[in-house]
């Protein structure tokens, strides 16, 4: 699956940067640079997202239709 989510980068006043995404609350990384940072919030955004997924699949009945669908 490929997403497209917004990475909002600052310095952190201890040095090094945060990251956070407007898009999926909760999710923010650090690191010493910008690179680590934004590597950091793919991380925390992928467990998010995989953590509500399974938390909405779980107790599905079994005829429930699951689908790809595609933003573009």
């Amino acid at each position: 699956m490929k997403a497209e989510f917004t990475a909002i980068i600052e310095p952190a006043p201890e040095g090094g940067y945060w990251a956070m995404c407007p898009e999926v609350p909760g999710a923010n990384g650090q690191g010493e640079t910008v690179a680590e940072a934004k590597e950091n919030l793919r991380q925390a955004i992928e467990l998010i997202m995989h953590d509500r997924r399974e938390d909405m699949l779980r107790g599905l009945p079994d005829d429930a239709i699951q689908e790809t669908i595609v933003l573009t």
